[in-house]
C-alpha cells in the first residue's frame, strides 16, 4: 500500500491511544506512516528523518534497531518463544531475575512478572493490600497517591491516579484513594521555593497518616519525577522523609519506576538517589531498551514471607497473572539489555550528557514564556506560561504543546510536549551534536509559536 492507502485503512480501522478521533479528519492531525528506525533517529515512509526527542512513549533507550538486540531475538525465537509460567521455567527469566536483585544490592529479592506498567501497579496494589491482610490487618484497604501522579491506565492504576483529564470520568468505578499534595516545586502548594524548601509538602501525607492511622495499606509516588502530570520533579529528600513516615505508620512504600528506572535519573531506579530501599518497585518501558512489552513488580523478603505457606485453602496464594507473564523472547532482550549498559559503565556514560542537556537548556532561559526549566539526569523539561511573575498557565484551549509539537515535526523531531512543558527523554546514544540540534529545533518551534517578543 502507498502512504495514503495506508493512513486511509489506519483511520478505517484503528482506535488511537489519548486521541479524539475526529481530530484527524484533520490533515495536519493525519498519522504519520513510519518505515524505519536506526539510532535515535525515525524514518517516515516518504524518507523524511525525525529526532525520537521522547523515545517512543518514554521506551526506547539504546535506540532503534540495536543489533545485538536484534540478534538475540532471533536467537531466542529458534528456541522457544513461549511457553506457560504456571509449572514451568527458562533459561531467561532465571538469568534476568538473578541479575536484577544483585543490581538492588538482594534488598528486595523476588520478582513477579507481567507485561506492562499498568499492570505491575496493579500487582503492587493487591499485593500490598492482600499483604496486610495475612498480617491480620484487613482494615489496611486505603493508599495515598499524591495529586498530578499517574500510574497507568487500568482501573487501579487509575485509581491511584491524579489527573483529572485522564482520570476523572471513571471516578464513579474506582476504590477509594486518599489524594496528597504534589511535590510540585515551580508550584509549590505550601507556598514555598527552592531555596527556603524543607519538604513541608510532605505534610499532606503525615496529617493523612495521622488522621487515618491504622486505614492505610500503602503510599504509592513516581520517584523523583511526576512524568505524566508535566515532568513535575521534586528533591530525593521527599523520598527519603517519605520513608520515613511509612516506617512510622507501618505503611508500605510502592515506587513506581515504570518511566524513570533503568537509568533515566541517572541510577538504575531513582529511588537510590535518596539513599532509601522501597517495599514495592514497579519497572517496565526501558526494562527491555523499548523493544518488547515486559514489566516487574519487585519485592522483599518480608513481603513474600508472608504468603510463603502450605496454604491448603489457597488464602495466602497470590491469584493474579498473566498469558504472557516471564515471557521467553521479552526475557532474553531484557537480559541482554542489561549486559549492554554494564558494558557501557552505563551511569558514568551518561554524566556528560546530562550535563550537555544542562548546559543546552539555558538557550531558553531567556524567552519570555519560559517560566521553568527542570532536568533530573537524562530528563530535561521546560514549563511554558503566559506570565513569568505571576506564573499564569497557558489555557488547555491554547493548545500550546500541540502547536509546538507540530512546528517541530516540521523541524525534524518529535517533541510531544505535555501540557504546557516541552520535555526531552532521548535515548541515551544521543550524542552532542544531535543535543544541539534537538534543543536548536525546540527553541525554533517555541519561537514560531510563541514570538520571544517584548
Amino acid at each position: 500500500m502507498n502512504k495514503e492507502e495506508l493512513i486511509q485503512e489506519d483511520l478505517k480501522y484503528i482506535w488511537r491511544p489519548f486521541t479524539q478521533m475526529k481530530s484527524l479528519e484533520n490533515e495536519q492531525n493525519k498519522p504519520i506512516v513510519i518505515k524505519k528506525g536506526k539510532g535515535i533517529y525515525l524514518e517516515d515512509i516518504d524518507g523524511k528523518k525525525y529526532i525520537d526527542a521522547v523515545s517512543s512513549w518514554w521506551v526506547n533507550t539504546l535506540g532503534h534497531s540495536n543489533s545485538r538486540i536484534n540478534k538475540v531475538i532471533y536467537k531466542q525465537a529458534k528456541k522457544i518463544e513461549h511457553v506457560i509460567f504456571a509449572g514451568f521455567t527458562h533459561e531467561g527469566v532465571v538469568k534476568f531475575s538473578k541479575k536484577l536483585v544483585s543490581l538492588m544490592n538482594n534488598k528486595l529479592t523476588h520478582v513477579f512478572f507481567s507485561d506492562n506498567g499498568s499492570t505491575a501497579v496493579e500487582v503492587a496494589l493487591k499485593m500490598a493490600y492482600q499483604y496486610h491482610v495475612l498480617k491480620g490487618h484487613p482494615e489496611k484497604k486505603k493508599f495515598i497517591a499524591l495529586k498530578n501522579s499517574y500510574h497507568g491506565d487500568t482501573l487501579g492504576a487509575v485509581s491511584v491516579g491524579g489527573i483529572d483529564m485522564y482520570h476523572k470520568l471513571y471516578k464513579p468505578l474506582l476504590f477509594e484513594v486518599v489524594q496528597a499534595e504534589s511535590p510540585y516545586c515551580y508550584r509549590c502548594p505550601m507556598g514555598c521555593n527552592k531555596e527556603n524548601c524543607s519538604i513541608e509538602c510532605l505534610s499532606s501525607v503525615e496529617n493523612i497518616l495521622k488522621e487515618q492511622d491504622g486505614n492505610i495499606a500503602g503510599v504509592i509516588i513516581e520517584p523523583l519525577v511526576q512524568a505524566a502530570g508535566g515532568m513535575i520533579m521534586y528533591p530525593p529528600e521527599y523520598i527519603l522523609k517519605l520513608r520515613m513516615l511509612c516506617d512510622k505508620y507501618n505503611v508500605l512504600l510502592i515506587d513506581d519506576e515504570v518511566a524513570m528506572g533503568f537509568y533515566r535519573t541517572g541510577k538504575l531506579f531513582a529511588y537510590e538517589h535518596a539513599n532509601i530501599v522501597p517495599d514495592i518497585i514497579c519497572a517496565a518501558k526501558g526494562i527491555t531498551a523499548g523493544y518488547m512489552p515486559l514489566s516487574v513488580t519487585v519485592t522483599t523478603d518480608e513481603i513474600y514471607n508472608a504468603f510463603y505457606d502450605d496454604d491448603i485453602d489457597g488464602y495466602k496464594t497470590f491469584y493474579h497473572g498473566h498469558s504472557y507473564t516471564a515471557y521467553p523472547l521479552a526475557l532474553a532482550v531484557a537480559l541482554e539489555n542489561l549486559k549492554i549498559l554494564e558494558e557501557m559503565k552505563i551511569e558514568e556514560y551518561l554524566k556528560p550528557k546530562i550535563e550537555k542537556f544542562s548546559k543546552e537548556l539555558e538557550k531558553f532561559r531567556s524567552h519570555k514564556n519560559v517560566g521553568d526549566i527542570r532536568q533530573t539526569g537524562m530528563i530535561c523539561a521546560i514549563e511554558l506560561v503566559k506570565d513569568k511573575t505571576t506564573k499564569e498557565p497557558f489555557a488547555y484551549e491554547d493548545a500550546i504543546g500541540k502547536k509546538i509539537y507540530l512546528e517541530g515535526l516540521k523541524l525534524g523531531a518529535i517533541l510531544r510536549p505535555m501540557w504546557n512543558c516541552i520535555y526531552f527523554i532521548t535515548p541515551y546514544i544521543i550524542k552532542d551534536k544531535e543535543i544541539e540540534k534537538l534543543t536548536d529545533i525546540a527553541l525554533e518551534a517555541l519561537n514560531r509559536v510563541l514570538p520571544n517578543e517584548e
